[in-house]
């Protein structure tokens, strides 16, 4: 009986971890004689997963101070821009002002008003 490699496939876990039925470990184990890539993916399932290493871990560190850096900066920039703005805009304010509105300065020295 051949069992498509896609159902060997999702057996192979169970089979990997000894918890499937007789019937279909010796389903799988035949499976297993005939076909080369069911065979190549219980190997990968044998492979153990490597660990983050602490070299892993400081590089990561290293790109995430990089980032915070970066976001700082930009930040500082932000407020830099904002503010330069916010200058200007009351300069522009004010020269209309005192360009368009006809404003005297009076000056009051002893009760005596002067322009």
């Amino acid at each position: 009986m051949k069992i498509d490699c896609d159902i060997i496939k999702d057996l192979l876990p169970l089979y990997h971890d000894g918890v499937c039925s007789v019937k279909s470990k010796s389903a799988i184990e035949e499976h297993l004689t005939e076909c080369d890539n069911c065979n190549a993916e219980l190997e990968t399932m044998s492979m153990d997963i490597p660990l983050s290493t602490q070299a892993m871990n400081i590089e990561e560190s290293q790109v995430i101070q990089k980032i915070s850096r970066k976001w700082r900066t930009d930040i500082l920039k932000s407020y830099l821009k904002s503010a330069l703005i916010t200058i200007l805009v009351i300069a522009v304010v004010a020269l209309i002002l005192f360009l368009f509105i006809d404003i005297r300065a009076f000056y009051v020295i002893g009760g005596q008003i002067y322009e």
